[in-house]
């Protein structure tokens, strides 16, 4: 037996989503942010996110509220978590912070744009486009198998530790997607379909759900941002763990 139920929740907008995406629209070779990745912390915009999300949590029923937390130890995600929960009047959980659940790695491709990998590395560029997103890992970093075989421990801890309960993971776009591959089982081109034609939004919610607590889990919702909607924060989407652009 496990859990029963994971709501997947991404980090809200940070400082580095907003520096990417400005160095992407004008052609930077490199993301202007002068912070460690694990230092980047939210912006105003995803403070409110964090804000609107705890509201939510708060409003759930009991019932359907996660019995614990667990939560990357990068600031942007241990911010949400700390906003999200400080909402809810000390029913939820302090999060639990694992670094299993930190973002991937890019190694030498850390902070640089599409652009500024292909001109500063084009040998990079090139055995990273021949290879793909799942298994190319750039010198010093991680691939995405690599992120997958992390996540597989660590969800077994989660298991151990959380039977017939519900869990709330918050942490990074990629990391929810290679949830969703292991949980659902998805074969790698399903989960490349997946991330070539949706990015997952800043405090979005994504739920997967396992009534016996043990096998394959089912998605509920994928990138939900009603809450957010409703709760009056920004909507916002920065693409993030792309093969060209630094997952912030």
């Amino acid at each position: 037996m496990g859990a029963i139920e994971l709501i997947l929740i991404r980090h809200g907008e940070s400082a580095g989503n907003v520096a990417a995406t400005e160095a992407q629209r004008s052609g930077a070779e490199v993301i202007d942010i002068g912070l460690r990745d694990p230092d980047v912390p939210l912006s105003d915009a995803g403070m409110e996110q964090a804000r609107a999300l705890g509201r939510w949590l708060s409003g759930l029923p009991q019932e359907e509220r996660p019995d614990s937390v667990w939560c990357s130890p990068y600031l942007r995600a241990r911010q949400t978590a700390e906003l999200a929960t400080t909402q809810d009047s000390g029913t939820l959980q302090e999060a639990r912070i694992d670094e299993r659940l930190r973002d991937r790695e890019l190694g030498i491709l850390d902070l640089l744009t599409s652009a500024g990998v292909d001109a500063r590395y084009p040998d990079e560029a090139r055995r990273r486009n021949w290879l793909g997103k799942f298994s190319y890992r750039p010198p010093g970093g991680e691939s995405w198998a690599d992120v997958a075989l992390r996540l597989r421990s660590v969800l077994r801890d989660l298991d151990d530790e959380n039977d017939g309960k519900r869990v709330a993971v918050v942490c990074h776009d990629a990391v929810i997607m290679l949830i969703r591959y292991i949980c659902e089982r998805l074969s790698e081109q399903e989960l490349l379909d997946i991330a070539s034609s949706t990015s997952v939004r800043n405090a979005s919610v994504t739920r997967l759900v396992r009534p016996s607590g043990q096998g394959r889990w089912t998605l509920e919702s994928f990138n939900a941002v009603n809450h957010l909607e409703s709760g009056g924060a920004p909507v916002t989407e920065h693409a993030g763990d792309e093969n060209h652009v630094h997952p912030r």
